[in-house]
């Protein structure tokens, strides 16, 4: 780890009053990234308040929101953030297939459409830097503008946490081993 992670205790008002808007929202517990945020309260805030918005209030059940996280955990091979969202998406209900076949660079086999659209636009954002318009009037068509703009937001926002966890060294919890390579 690069960064030495405050306690409570050792924060400035500004960072406390971020970390305690935190641990009262949906998630119960800062996220990870947050923690390296701190060093900027403002941007913290903001960040984690649209990573809530993103986890917790998309139009797509976790299943299908994991889908664009883990393609973009895996662009990055941010293997903190495939750890804690590999556990999310099954959680969730996501075929272990399909993660496996995240992991390794596979195209997975969807029974869902729109997990299959969700996964194409995700891959496409990462690999080709934007979306063709056969396949952006694909995903409007099957998700909506609301839910193409949602999957651009968890793959950008996503991204931001992957460049954090990735720069800063976040390190698994002892005894765990990162599935990426």
């Amino acid at each position: 780890m690069r960064l030495k992670l405050l306690s409570p205790g050792e924060m400035s008002a500004d960072q406390k009053e971020t970390y305690d808007e935190a641990i009262a929202g949906k998630r119960g517990a800062p996220p990870a990234p947050m923690m390296a945020w701190l060093n900027s309260p403002e941007m913290a805030r903001h960040a984690t308040r649209l990573g809530e918005q993103l986890r917790f209030s998309t139009i797509f059940p976790a299943k299908l929101s994991e889908i664009a996280i883990l393609v973009t955990a895996r662009h990055w091979t941010s293997h903190y953030e495939w750890y804690a969202h590999k556990r999310l998406a099954l959680k969730g209900g996501m075929d272990p297939k399909i993660i496996e076949d995240i992991r390794d660079r596979r195209t997975p086999v969807f029974d869902d459409p729109k997990g299959k659209m969700i996964y194409d636009l995700a891959k496409s954002l990462h690999e080709g830097k934007g979306v063709s318009q056969a396949l952006y009037d694909e995903a409007v068509q099957l998700l909506t503008v609301r839910g193409v703009v949602e999957v651009i937001g968890l793959c950008g926002y996503y991204t931001m946490v992957s460049m954090t966890l990735n720069t800063f060294e976040f390190g698994l919890p002892d005894g765990e081993v990162s599935d990426l390579v």
